[in-house]
């Protein structure tokens, strides 16, 4: 509780974001696909910080949601009471199916079936002809909202990517401070004396990841809605790369240090663009530099740890 005005005062910034001069159609784009990515970012930090478990494919989940809404959207089904469901569903059972088999695992062993995991989820998204294949699904419209177009309203998506970042924080935070929460640290941290007082490892592990898997779900769900248009790329190792970097510049152990990293991500990914054509040549060394150098992660500069 001592540092949570530090996530609250970063959601509050964004929520006054567009009544302080950033609500034109550029910006809260661009804050929305940076929500969207924190959601994503935030259930990976709750893995990795709180389970310990390091996923090279939690990207899958996001694409699994994705793709459930250009599945719907293709069959006619755009309702949000129907839509959001499947998505968040289909992605927490693809979290908890791989990871069945992959939480038996730990270490090098567990990354990399995450990884080949998430490479046959890309695959198989490519081989959907029907969908668009490798060139991908374009949505005939956004997800409607008990009959209205509610998703359209820029300003309206602004509030329920804050919404739903707000919900995806406070639920891994509520889940970190319970007695589930003490379980997966302890795991995490000595799996032989959690299983010597008689708790099984195997169940806390597989359920944080099919609720990471939820978490990604939702965002894929929104990112779908966002972009109104879906592809193989999102589920490609690459953007899980990109999230566990999040991760990694906001802070392990912190879970809003997960959504600073991926607001400080694509801003800045964003403004090198911007700036030059061969914006990758500088990105990529800074990202490495601000690995070196901030072992902490931006939450570190603003609440170091004692001890």
């Amino acid at each position: 509780m001592r540092e949570a005005w530090l996530p609250l005062a970063v959601l509050l910034a964004l929520g006054l974001a567009p009544l302080a001069g950033f609500g034109g159609a550029y910006e809260t784009t661009l804050m929305a696909r940076a929500m969207i990515l924190g959601m994503a970012a935030v259930a990976l930090s709750f893995l990795v910080g709180g389970a310990g478990l390091v996923s090279l494919g939690h990207a899958a989940s996001i694409g699994v949601g994705a793709y459930a809404v250009a599945i719907l959207d293709a069959h006619g089904v755009t309702e949000a009471a129907l839509v959001l469901p499947a998505a968040v569903g289909a992605a927490t059972l693809f979290a908890l199916a791989t990871g069945a088999i992959a939480v038996r695992t730990t270490g090098v062993h567990f990354i990399m079936i995450t990884l080949a995991f998430g490479q046959m989820a890309f695959f198989t998204a490519s081989s959907l002809a029907a969908y668009g294949g490798d060139d991908g699904y374009t949505l005939f419209s956004r997800t409607e909202a008990f009959g209205t177009r509610l998703l359209e309203d820029r300003l309206a998506f602004h509030y329920i990517c804050l919404g739903a970042l707000a919900l995806s924080w406070a639920l891994s935070a509520m889940l970190l401070a319970s007695r589930f929460g003490r379980v997966l640290r302890a795991v995490r941290e000595n799996p032989q004396r959690v299983e010597a007082v008689g708790l099984a490892p195997y169940p806390f592990r597989l359920v944080a990841y099919g609720i990471a898997g939820g978490i990604g779900g939702l965002a894929g769900f929104l990112l779908a809605n966002a972009t109104e248009f879906v592809s193989p790329a999102t589920l490609s190792w690459q953007r899980s790369g990109e999230l566990l970097f999040m991760v990694i510049l906001g802070g392990v152990g912190r879970l809003w240090g997960a959504i600073l990293g991926a607001l400080v991500f694509v801003m800045l990914e964003t403004w090198l663009a911007e700036q030059m054509q061969h914006w990758k040549l500088v990105f990529g060394p800074m990202l490495v530099l601000a690995v070196l150098f901030l072992r902490g992660g931006l939450a570190g500069l603003v609440t170091p740890r004692h001890g």
